[in-house]
């Protein structure tokens, strides 16, 4: 699949719209937690990759499949957050995820990076989200119990020396 997908950074106007309907199509995410990842593409927009949201896209004939957004955290050496990787349904278990999460790792490695944090929830229903993070590598850090909500863990991964 990945020989399929062309990878851009570039953030565009119409990934806006682009993110709210990947975001959406997943059925994971509340509609406060989709209106999240529009403002960092809005923020990338209006005050550039200096600012400390970066992207990778994966498209397929002009299309979209999925997108990382991450970038340092304030006041480490060479730590990331990976604040959102998402694929559209109907690419999802081809391949595509992983794809993404090896080429931000790529770039992040690239830039001097040496750690990267994952964050994910505890519900039963991103079970197979920690399970990807987990074949990818990533090791469960930290458990914040009902950070969320109630019955509602935070659960946070860690890549050292990401690599592809």
């Amino acid at each position: 699949m990945k020989d399929l997908l062309t990878l851009r950074e570039e953030v565009r106007p119409g990934d806006c719209q682009v993110v709210r309907q990947i975001v959406e199509s997943t059925g994971f995410f509340s509609p406060a937690e989709v209106d999240v990842a529009v403002e960092l593409v809005e923020e990338h927009l209006s005050r550039g990759p200096e600012y400390g949201y970066l992207f990778v896209f994966a498209e397929s004939d002009g299309e979209v499949a999925g997108y990382t957004c991450y970038g340092p955290i304030a006041c480490t050496e060479g730590s990331f957050d990976l604040y959102w990787i998402v694929v559209r349904p109907e690419f999802q278990g081809k391949g595509v995820g992983r794809y993404l999460l090896g080429e931000t790792e790529r770039r992040i490695n690239e830039g001097g990076g040496r750690r990267l944090y994952v964050e994910t929830s505890g519900r039963a229903q991103y079970a197979p989200t920690r399970s990807f993070y987990e074949r990818c590598g990533y090791r469960r850090e930290a458990t914040l119990e009902e950070f969320y909500g109630p019955g509602d863990d935070k659960v946070v991964y860690v890549k050292v020396a990401c690599t592809v």
